[in-house]
């Protein structure tokens, strides 16, 4: 599966944006999916994650209330809804693919990796 992610941009706090992650492939719709972001020196945290269903979904304490995951795996597409954006949002937000389907926090279940959407919040 290769990923590619897109929608990052310049925006003011409060404001919103939408990411989009789309996947090549047929496969789409047998893996969980999930975004990550990594801030300036920081380490990369856990954002969102759905279960290839789209049923269940996970998110950050730090995002939850304010961001939205969603799948359409008829276009093979993850998008991550952020809303009332903050400075400290700022950072690369990558998709991932996990391979057994779930909505796993633990990047190490992921197989597959986005190239990253820069994100800027300005205050």
């Amino acid at each position: 599966v290769q990923l590619q992610a897109s929608g990052g941009g310049l925006v003011q706090a409060g404001g919103s944006l939408r990411l989009s992650c789309a996947a090549s492939g047929r496969t789409f719709s047998r893996y969980g999916m999930g975004w990550f972001r990594r801030a300036p020196g920081k380490e990369r945290e856990f954002v969102a994650a759905i279960n290839r269903s789209g049923f269940v979904r996970s998110y950050s304490d730090s995002v939850k209330g304010r961001f939205t995951i969603s799948r359409d795996n008829a276009k093979n597409t993850v998008y991550l809804q952020m809303n009332s954006l903050k400075p400290e949002d700022t950072a690369v937000y990558y998709c991932a693919a996990d391979g057994l389907g779930d909505y796993n926090e633990d990047s190490r279940y992921y197989d597959y990796w986005g190239q990253g959407t820069l994100v800027t919040v300005s205050s």
